[in-house]
């Protein structure tokens, strides 16, 4: 009888954990997040913008229906995506395209790569079908959006690793920090759409009001009091995982990301849909 309890005990603990598990990696969670500067357009104060970053093929139902509700819920004026829409270990491109055919349903999406486009050897038709699709692809690109009589400006930088020979060489940001001295201009309210969040400094130099990034998967695993655990480009216990950041003038909007890829589990760390809503604030 002792026995028969203990295997019962040993079933429902590993049913407890796959079942955690399964939650901890499907069940999207959305982050609210108020940004308020003075520099912020008159007419952009309630601008809603979601941010999506690092969906790795990664499917939420048939045709991306329940990322896709969410997103619709919120009612964004403009939906931005921070690279890795794909994974260069399993490319699946029609995954990543059945949610940017929803997406530009509901808002304007603005788009950057990230590491795995880079290495996929495949951009550019995933940025031709992304383009046929009225997607704002912006490598080392800027754009302006005006409401009434007020503009921001929206800056794309490419990843990176489409500056480097192979995976293994490391990141040259020379030309990523070039790109945006070129593109930025002080005067004006920008938000920055770069894949990477390490590279903070770079983006903070320019003094650009808003970043959004990914790339950090949350740290992939995520301690009480700790945070994340690895990430890329930053290693074991990373700065910038999730959530905000402020580097003098500058904030920096990391989101925990949708899909996983070398490491297939997230613990303590759910796949998320960022909101960030801009209002008029103080000079």
């Amino acid at each position: 009888m002792f026995k028969l309890n203990k295997k019962i005990i040993i079933f429902l603990i590993l049913l407890s954990t796959f079942g955690f598990v399964l939650y901890q990696n499907n069940i999207i969670e959305k982050t609210y997040i108020q940004y308020s500067s003075g520099g912020v357009p008159e007419a952009f104060s309630g601008y809603k913008i979601v941010h999506i970053s690092d969906l790795h093929n990664k499917s939420f139902g048939k045709n991306q229906e329940k990322l896709l509700k969410k997103i619709e819920e919120e009612k964004p004026n403009i939906i931005v995506i921070t690279g890795d829409l794909i994974d260069r270990r399993k490319y699946n491109l029609e995954v990543a395209l059945s949610f940017v055919k929803g997406a530009v349903d509901i808002a304007p999406v603005y788009y950057v790569s990230g590491n795995h486009e880079a290495w996929s050897g495949k951009y550019e038709e995933i940025k031709d079908e992304l383009i046929s699709l009225n997607v704002q692809v912006l490598d080392d690109k800027k754009i302006s959006i005006n409401k009434e009589d007020d503009f921001i400006d929206i800056i794309g930088l490419k990843d990176p690793d489409f500056h480097t020979s192979n995976y293994l060489e490391g990141n040259n940001t020379l030309v990523l920090e070039n790109q945006l001295r070129n593109l930025s201009e002080k005067d004006n309210f920008q938000i920055l759409l770069s894949h990477r969040p390490e590279l903070i400094n770079i983006y903070a130099n320019e003094n650009i009001d808003l970043i959004f990034s990914g790339h950090a998967h949350g740290g992939q695993f995520r301690l009480p009091f700790i945070g994340g655990i690895i990430a890329p480009d930053q290693g074991l216990f990373p700065e910038y995982t999730s959530g905000v950041y402020e580097k003098d003038k500058s904030t920096l909007v990391v989101s925990r990301g949708l899909g996983n890829s070398i490491i297939p589990v997230r613990l303590f760390n759910q796949p998320e849909i960022v909101i960030v809503t801009l209002s008029k604030g103080d000079i």
